[in-house]
């Protein structure tokens, strides 16, 4: 079978610079890796042939000869000096494969590159609180206090990890670049220095305060800002109150995720409020005005005749007015009829009454079990 042309190969065109056929091969190098795709023969050809495409294109003499001369120009067998004099060359031919490689490597087996490369920098840790509030400090906002731990520049060694008057040495391992080269057949693999974990540096007497860490846990008080009508899961970014940073890194950040307390009352969908609006047999049936409660007080609501349990009630702008965006909620009422209990010998005897006289037409004082039972009798035949 022909081989493709290697920039239709790997998606990109003939003018194209060495920055954009690296991150094309890496996307498909990582696409079609046979680490990630065990039984499909398909993608390890793919993840072959864009392999051979970025070994050629990938350095400046071999992908002149390609230009110039097609597969013939890199195809040793073809007599072509290009072609023979870069397959010898070994990994360092390839004018960074192996670095490309490399990276590739470590994001599939998780052994990504420190930061800092070579002087051990790292950013801080994020850290997450959850902050517990009530609904009514949700929809107005409020300001809280909170407590949290974290890891501090040790105070006794300024971060470094050496004993206070001694300074950490460079790592003779990686003479300081926190990494080192591992050759594994035809691949030249960089990993992190296994002797200084990637700072660059070796401490021969620690800080006895840190243990040699650079930092120490501490607890520090913060007040956040909680802005009205922030919801459940709602998060609020503190910068730069994470954890220290190693080697003088930058800081993380610290992350307030809002937990809503269950309220006694009322249920929240998003700017909504929901509740449960008990009312008497006799309001339910002849109607009248009661007085709910809201987050700003009470308000009135007029009941008509005949109302049902479960029949909502709507109360414009008595919800909530959410953090991103300028329309007020609004409150939901829903009805639930009430049984009267513990009834006395005359609350009895005019419950009776009343029965005896829906009997006589039921298809007028009670519509919904009349339907009910016709529904039965026709279900039964």
């Amino acid at each position: 079978m022909a081989k493709r042309d290697y920039y239709t190969v790997l998606g990109v065109n003939r003018d194209a610079s060495e920055e954009d056929i690296k991150k094309s091969y890496r996307k498909l190098a990582m696409k079609h890796h046979p680490d990630r795709n065990p039984d499909d023969k398909g993608a390890e050809e793919k993840f072959k042939e864009a392999k051979e495409a970025y070994e050629v294109l990938s350095d400046a003499k071999r992908r002149a000869a390609y230009d110039q001369f097609g597969h013939a120009g890199v195809d040793p067998s073809a007599g072509f000096g290009a072609g023979a004099g870069a397959r010898g060359a070994g990994p360092e031919g390839f004018g960074g494969f192996a670095d490309a490689f490399g990276d590739i490597f470590g994001e599939i087996f998780g052994q990504g590159r420190a930061g800092g490369r070579g002087n051990g920098v790292f950013r801080g840790a994020d850290l997450r609180y959850n902050l517990e509030i009530s609904l009514e400090e949700a929809a107005r906002g409020t300001e809280a206090r909170i407590r949290i731990p974290t890891m501090d520049p040790c105070e006794a060694c300024h971060g470094t990890g050496a004993k206070p008057g001694t300074q950490a040495k460079q790592c003779p391992t990686c003479h300081g670049r926190g990494e080192v080269r591992v050759s594994q057949g035809f691949f030249s693999i960089q990993q992190t220095c296994p002797n200084c974990h990637g700072t660059g540096k070796v401490i021969a007497d620690p800080c006895k305060a840190c243990e040699g860490a650079g930092r120490t846990r501490k607890y520090k008080t913060l007040s956040v800002k909680i802005p009205a009508g922030v919801d459940q899961d709602d998060r609020i970014r503190l910068s730069g109150e994470g954890e220290a940073g190693v080697n003088g890194g930058p800081p993380g950040d610290l992350y307030v995720v809002v937990q809503l307390k269950p309220h006694a009352v009322f249920q929240r969908d998003g700017a909504d409020l929901h509740c449960e609006m008990p009312i008497s047999f006799a309001t339910a049936a002849l109607g009248g005005e009661i007085e709910i409660p809201t987050l700003d007080g009470h308000a009135k609501l007029k009941i008509p005749a005949e109302t049902q349990t479960g029949q909502k009630f709507r109360l414009r702008n008595k919800g909530i007015r959410p953090v991103r965006g300028s329309v007020v909620g609004d409150l939901y009422c829903h009805a639930v009829v009430e049984t009267p209990v513990k009834l006395t010998a005359r609350q009895k005897e005019i419950l009776r009454e009343l029965e005896s006289i829906n009997q006589q037409d039921p298809a007028a004082h009670s519509p919904k079990q009349k339907t009910f039972f016709d529904k039965l009798k026709e279900f039964f035949g």
